[in-house]
């Protein structure tokens, strides 16, 4: 995201003209922190068991030679897109490297991929192969022998149907790709693994699975396990095979272990799932345990595996990570550096070696899960960025599935270490904004509407909220407010005390947040058929990301105090020229509905001036979206020149200083 800094603006000459040498040197630099970020793939090479890899669901691939002790990013040049759903390392030949882009954990901000990505030279070069229109790929398996021969689970788009989904196969190391299980275009591929002693045999999962902007649909007929003896030319349903359980299936993932190849392990979603255990093959199947703990949340965890030497271990991967020892009968909570965890992978022949791949980054084992390295790996994914005024600057943001931060912008020493950054008030999801008095003092929002201020030079924290109550497992219809997962809070530019945030309501405080009045009506569309409890029809989805009908924008003109613009993110745009007393739809009609108002910067300049960053593509648009208008919304502007019709758009900021100077964000 770009900069949501609140600086007074300052108008520079039109006219005033700068030496190229002036900036031509300029380039991007990291400030940190170094503190890694979701991963949902890893991969070991068997016969190097120091080098390892991971990919962060926005960094691209990382490798390291050295256990984990150093990371290196090893995509950046070549790679179109960033999110990196699977990995896999050719078991005959660890040179060749395949690499599956887009995310299947799916959240509702997930990133698209672009299809496969192959190295023959472990990384140092790469070469995209296909499958872009696939969008997001889960397992990739290649032959034990044969590194030509690869199979590519495909779930397809996450907001959409399309006929790209299912399961693909490569005879030719990607040069071409044939698919060879299919069910619809709601269905896809999510879960392949060979027989370990013979891959001719493979088994596969499908899953019936898609997202719209406000619910998660999860489970379907379409799902279901299969049996291929012929290397994936034919397959058998096998998904009613003894011991499966009936009715409607969800994700169902798979391992088989080398210590006993007729055994299969499956993590399987239903009413009456759980982990299941079958001894001939797939021909019969038995309810190892219904532990409710390794499968919350299906849809976003479920990831499973067997040991390779021996059988009777299993590791399963959730908001904990869970182990057996006893072949699935019991599982106990074993230690580990980060909490939400996707993937995991074993040294064939060492299984004290291992990787983890989680919410926290990556961290690699050398004694079997005892101990762990450190998740110092700069891959955070940061929902907004805030500035100070302070000299050097300070940076603000709230880092996915960690604490907030408040970082150095610069420093007299050499880097930008640990002494440097702070949690700071607020959590994981929610704009941070320093005290425009006191920058030792932050206010901070998470999920629900929780709001904190925390004071550093006191160690004091306070909650400040709307409202004390919060809503987990609710849906919208069910909350007296509804706030974001990622709700506004700004103070105004024009009164250092005042301070707002949104629910449905634009929200303001006079005094930073110890009383709050509500200056608006509701300025969502509030449709009923939208604000439903998120999930089914096997597992609900109501953490309090899946919150909707709120207002997602909010901004006050920085010329005019009283000046507000908000949008929703179920697609309108209102304005009050009043101090909130009155308020006026002014969506524009090429939004069509259910659009995402993600960005609203009002001009700096003129006051009937404001530029909005949208976007549609939860509901299978992605085209850009930025638009202007010059007199309050009246009249719009599709500003989007210039822009791929597929690079969906986040944010829009005007130049403080220079007129007509615009900057954006796309995916």
């Amino acid at each position: 995201m770009l900069a949501d800094a609140q600086k007074k603006s300052v108008a520079a000459p039109s006219s005033l003209v700068y030496d190229t040498l002036l900036y031509n040197g300029m380039h991007w630099r990291n400030i940190g922190p170094w503190r890694g970020g979701r991963s949902l793939a890893v991969a070991g090479v068997t016969d190097q068991p120091n080098v390892y890899y991971f990919g962060a669901t926005g960094g691209g691939v990382w490798k390291t030679n050295d256990a984990g002790q150093t990371w290196l990013c090893i995509s950046d040049s070549t790679f179109h897109s960033s999110s990196v759903g699977a990995i896999a390392v050719a078991p005959g030949d660890p040179n060749i490297l395949y690499v599956g882009m887009g995310e299947t954990e799916m959240r509702s901000n997930v990133s698209f991929g672009d299809g496969v990505y192959k190295s023959v030279d472990a990384g140092r070069t790469w070469k995209h192969i296909g499958l872009e229109k696939t969008y997001a790929i889960s397992t990739i398996i290649v032959h034990p022998t044969n590194p030509d021969i690869v199979y590519a689970s495909c779930m397809g788009k996450i907001f959409g149907t399309n006929a790209e989904r299912g399961l693909y196969r490569s005879k030719d190391g990607g040069k071409s790709w044939e698919r060879i299980l299919y069910k619809n275009d709601s269905t896809g591929s999510i879960s392949v693994v060979f027989d370990p002693s013979n891959p001719r045999t493979v088994y596969a999962s499908l899953w019936q699975s898609c997202r719209n902007p406000w619910s998660l649909n999860d489970g379907g007929k379409g799902s279901g396990l299969y049996k291929s003896v012929d290397g994936g030319d034919t397959w058998k349903d096998i998904s009613q095979y003894p011991g499966l359980p009936v009715g409607l299936l969800g994700k169902i993932m798979l391992s088989t272990t080398p210590a006993q190849a007729e055994i299969i392990y499956a993590c399987v979603e239903n009413e009456n799932g759980g982990i299941f255990r079958s001894n001939d093959r797939g021909e019969h199947w038995t309810r190892t345990t219904d532990d409710r703990n390794l499968r919350k949340r299906p849809w976003y965890f479920s990831t499973i595996l067997a040991d390779p030497q021996n059988a009777n271990v299993i590791w399963c991967l959730n908001v904990q990570l869970w182990k057996s020892t006893n072949g699935g009968t019991s599982f106990v909570a074993m230690p580990n550096r980060h909490g939400d965890l996707h993937d995991i992978w074993i040294n064939p022949k060492d299984p004290k070696k291992m990787i983890l791949g989680d919410d926290g980054g990556a961290c690699v084992s050398n004694d079997g899960g005892a101990n762990y390295t450190e998740l110092n790996i700069p891959t955070a994914q940061f929902y907004h960025v805030n500035l100070d005024n302070d000299f050097p600057y300070h940076v603000y943001g709230a880092q996915q599935d960690n604490s907030s931060i408040r970082i150095a912008g610069a420093t007299d020493e050499n880097s930008i270490g640990k002494n440097d950054w702070y949690p700071a008030a607020g959590g994981e999801s929610g704009y941070i904004v320093p005290d425009p008095d006191n920058t030792d003092i932050t206010f901070g929002g998470a999920y629900d509407g929780y709001l904190t201020m925390y004071n550093k030079k006191t160690n004091q924290s306070r909650e400040i909220s709307v409202w004390p109550e919060q809503n987990p497992g609710h849906g919208s219809n069910e909350r007296k407010y509804r706030f974001n997962w990622t709700a506004p809070l700004m103070f105004s530019q024009h009164d250092s005390k005042t301070l707002y945030t949104t629910s449905q309501f634009v929200h303001r405080s006079h005094d930073k947040g110890n009383s709050w009045e509500i200056i608006s009506p509701d300025l969502t569309r509030h449709d009923p058929k939208t604000m439903n409890a998120s999930g089914g029809p096997i597992t609900k989805d109501n953490t309090g990301a899946e919150a909707y009908a709120n207002i997602f924008a909010f901004a006050e003109s920085p010329i005019k105090q009283g000046v507000f613009w908000t949008g929703s993110d179920d697609g309108l745009i209102y304005v009050s020229k009043d101090d909130g007393k009155n308020w006026t739809n002014v969506t524009p009609k090429v939004l069509g509905d259910y659009a995402l108002i993600s960005i609203i910067d009002p001009g700096h300049f003129d006051l009937g001036t404001c530029y909005v960053a949208a976007n549609r593509y939860k509901a299978d648009d992605t085209k850009p979206y930025l638009l202007k208008t010059t007199d309050y919304g009246a009249t719009w502007k599709l500003i989007t020149n210039g822009i791929a019709e597929g690079d969906y758009t986040r944010a829009i900021r005007e130049d403080p200083n220079k007129k007509g100077m615009l900057y954006a964000g796309k995916y």
